[in-house]
């Protein structure tokens, strides 16, 4: 079970790799803004700041996710510091991913799944392992 948590925490936590570069580095290209429903180049581009500054939230996230990760790979015991670091994280980014389909409505419903249903899984299967 151990191992099957990792994977998918790894991949929750690429994923917000993968937001991080799109919302923080390719922003105001069109591929990266059309992804997220902006309508224009000039929306795009005043909404760079918070884009910006988004991709940097999902990037520490991943951020604390793959470190735990490391934790728990590197110990001979249950690491509880790195399971609550993958708890913590993965948490993070599934009550990101409920608040966007709370505000954004059914339009928002299947980028929250993407980003909310992975760390739902690494929770489920990090609390079970740690157990």
């Amino acid at each position: 079970m151990t191992a099957l948590a990792l994977i998918l925490a790894a991949i929750a936590g690429l994923l917000h790799v993968l937001f991080f570069k799109l919302e923080s580095l390719d922003w105001r290209k069109p591929a990266a803004w059309k992804t997220f429903g902006v309508a224009s180049q000039a929306d795009a581009d005043t909404t760079a700041p918070l884009a910006f500054n988004q991709g940097f939230y999902n990037l520490f996230l991943a951020l604390g996710t793959f470190t735990g990760i490391i934790m728990v790979a590197a110990s001979n015991t249950h690491d509880s510091i790195g399971w609550t670091l993958i708890v913590f994280a993965c948490a993070s980014m599934l009550a990101a991913a409920v608040v966007l389909v709370a505000s954004g409505g059914r339009p928002f419903a299947r980028a929250a799944s993407i980003q909310g249903l992975p760390a739902l899984a690494a929770i489920v299967a990090s609390l079970a392992a740690a157990s």
